[in-house]
């Protein structure tokens, strides 16, 4: 049998203090964590939860920027929004650090000295853009132009933000930059490298090795992809006015890369515990009996599965037992984005819920249910608003609640209020199967939060009140009742029944407490115990509430969603996102601006095919795609289209069309588009299909 770590350190990734966390993030990183915490607090396992806003790097200016004022004022901004809204959503940090503070600051520094006197970095000298006017060398944000592919001014040197294609500076016509509004030059530097290519053996024995059957088939896929794809030295300095001075002679104006000093962020963070709990923070860091455990989203699994590792091994740490990495959340069939404003940030979910009524707790829960319910721990999943309100109508307010709500008034109305008194003599088999179901769940539930399986566990806890309702049902103590008076005998059939019930409902609020807090506090109170019940060791007892005890009246735990509510929500999001839509708009190109020229080379590289629609359907969830499955003469294709705004897929199927043939495949909605067909936009903005004057053989070359 595995031993049990002697103390766990548990990180939830440091979010940017540049503006709001919307609820991926919250689905990704902190509610996992959460629950994982809030579970080994109820085992009495020694466990520190830390996390902080990581407030350094190029987003924090190009922030300030935007809002017209300082850095300094940005991360004083968000970091108080984000610690705010983290309480508000019940996520029980230990500590809530920020990279800004001096200790941070000490400890990157160290950390970057030690590397640096034992030889484990190097130096590289490259040409980097600069800006001549401010004497400044422009990191990627701090590089503007027009997009290569869209032809939107809106691009800049990492990203179009109207088309959304990844870029690099130097595909940007007609680069500037956007401290000086001049052209950048190229301008010789010298920075830092952390060479991982020196560290490949470690990381294949460590990761593919020793962690291939308990690390997420995802992060284990991801880290072999990086490692078998050549590991690059990566710099861990950059020329920026805005972070953490590197501490040497020869780095005037160098900063540690923001990469490298956030995940120390978590070591800086312990250390502040410590500092206020009066303990030591090194047995966390130093100690082999200490399990370190990273929760993340997928797009941070190179950071802390690769990059983060190497360098606590330098470094003398303890390296992390696992690495939980979430999927991406979705919202209502689209990828969530702050530049198109399809998003549901955390702060809109807690003042339009929590903060509109009295009890916002249980709005909390309700959310905190429904994200661990979608949460995307082994494929990307999706959020919905209809979604939301059938898990709370159907699940929490008709199967959990409305199970503690039936025992309770039961046992006021038919044992006095009280815990009555079980009978042994006439304890029946389904007497014996309901506490025996007690027991298996919370060995069920037990076993896969230790394993990460937060959306399982949960299912599991429901299914348990599920078999309290089936259990309440098929005694229908209700019925007895009515006929004590015949048979006084019944009385204590009731009993029994009322007795398992109440039982039952104890250990409800022991096993949901790491997932609703909130509601496990309210069954405390409608129980008349104190807290010390959520122990997990009680979890499984049929003897948690004594006989003949007194409990209150019972309260609702949760309240229905009304389908007004839904509809609000869903206009709000389409109106937010249709405003950034008209702002996008207005950046788009004149109809007559041609793309950037080509040579005949770049042309030949397309393969134009002939093709002809043999089918055609719309995809679920996507008003403007149309699956389509065409005819190439030497093979059929499955291709996505986006034009279903414009025709219907009756009306297409046998039509004649050009396909490019050797585009690169591409998933769309959860189907995988092998190629595009081509089509002619009018003034009026309606597409036609662009095919021969007359028909030819499907796979016939157009050139």
């Amino acid at each position: 049998m595995k031993q049990q770590p002697k103390r766990y350190l548990v990180t939830s990734a440091l979010p940017y203090a540049n503006g709001l966390k919307h609820i991926g993030h919250l689905a990704g990183a902190y509610i996992p964590a959460d629950i994982y915490v809030r579970y080994l607090r109820a085992q009495k396992r020694d466990v520190v939860f830390v996390c902080g806003s990581d407030e350094h790097g190029t987003a924090i200016p190009i922030q300030a920027m935007k809002e017209g004022t300082t850095p300094q004022a940005i991360i004083d901004k968000y970091h108080a929004a984000m610690e705010s809204d983290f309480a508000d959503l019940q996520i029980s940090f230990d500590i809530y650090h920020r990279t800004s503070d001096p200790l941070h600051h000490e400890t990157s520094r160290e950390f970057f000295t030690y590397l640096h006197e034992r030889g484990e970095l190097e130096t590289k000298e490259t040409e980097q853009y600069y800006d001549a006017a401010s004497d400044t060398f422009l990191a990627d944000r701090y590089i503007k132009g027009t997009c290569p592919h869209c032809k939107s001014d809106r691009a800049f040197g990492d990203q179009c933000e109207t088309c959304g294609t990844a870029l690099s500076p130097d595909e940007l016509i007609n680069p500037v930059s956007t401290i000086s509004g001049n052209k950048p030059v190229k301008k010789k530097t010298t920075h830092w490298y952390l060479p991982l290519a020196k560290h490949e053996s470690f990381l294949r024995e460590w990761i593919l090795d020793q962690h291939k059957d308990d690390w997420r088939a995802s992060v284990l896929g991801q880290c072999k992809s990086w490692i078998d794809g050549g590991l690059q030295s990566r710099a861990v300095t950059r020329d920026l006015n805005w972070g953490i001075q590197v501490p040497l002679e020869d780095a005037k104006g160098k900063v540690l890369y923001v990469w490298f000093d956030a995940p120390i962020g978590y070591i800086s963070a312990t250390k502040q515990w410590a500092i206020n709990s009066k303990k030591d923070w090194k047995p966390y860091w130093y100690e082999e009996d200490t399990q370190l455990v990273h929760f993340i989203g997928k797009d941070n699994i190179v950071f802390h599965c690769i990059i983060f590792p190497v360098m606590l091994k330098l470094h003398g740490n303890i390296l992390p037992t696992n690495v939980p990495a979430n999927e991406f959340l979705n919202l209502e069939g689209d990828k969530m984005s702050t530049s198109r404003n399809w998003k549901l940030e955390m702060r809109d979910y807690i003042n339009d819920f929590v903060k509109k009524e009295n009890g916002g707790e249980q709005c909390v829960d309700m959310l905190r249910y429904y994200l661990t319910q979608i949460a995307p721990e082994s494929k990307d999943s999706e959020f919905t608003w209809k979604g939301f309100q059938d898990a709370v109508n159907s699940e929490l307010v008709s199967i959990f609640g409305n199970y503690v709500n039936r025992t309770f008034v039961l046992m006021h109305k038919l044992c006095n209020g009280k815990v009555p008194t079980f009978h042994a003599a006439l304890a029946d088999e389904k007497d014996s199967q309901l506490a025996q179901d007690i027991l298996d769940i919370k060995n069920k539930v037990e076993h896969s939060l230790e394993n990460y399986k937060f959306r399982e566990s949960l299912f599991d806890v429901i299914d348990l009140a599920r078999k309290g309702n089936k259990y309440m049902q098929e005694k229908e103590p209700w019925i007895l009742a009515k006929t004590i008076a015949e048979n006084p005998a019944n009385q204590q059939l009731i009993d029994n029944c009322m007795h398992h019930c109440l039982q039952l409902t104890a250990n409800l609020a022991i096993l949901i407490n790491p997932f609703l807090p909130a509601t496990s506090k309210k069954l405390c109170y409608m129980m008349k115990v104190v807290e010390k019940l959520l122990d997990w060791e009680n979890a499984g007892s049929m003897k948690l509430l004594s006989v003949g005890y007194n409990l209150r009246e019972p309260q609702l735990l949760f309240r229905k969603i009304e389908d007004e509510e839904i509809a609000f929500q869903i206009e709000k999001l389409k109106s937010g996102a249709m405003q950034e839509n008209e702002k996008a708009e207005e950046s788009k190109p004149a109809e007559n601006q041609l793309k950037p020229e080509i040579v005949f080379d770049d042309f030949g590289k397309i393969d134009l095919k002939t093709g002809i629609i043999l089918s055609a359907q719309k995809v679920p969830k996507a008003d403007k795609l149309l699956q389509l499955e065409i005819d190439l003469g030497f093979e059929k294709r499955t291709i996505l289209s986006g034009i279903a705004m414009y025709f219907q897929p009756e009306e297409i199927v046998g039509k004649q069309v050009v396909v490019v043939a050797n585009l690169a495949p591409r998933m769309l909605r959860g189907v995988e588009s092998n190629g595009m067909i081509l089509m002619a936009e009018d003034k009026e903005g309606k597409l036609h299909f662009v095919q021969p004057e007359n028909a030819i053989p499907a796979g016939s070359k157009v050139s």
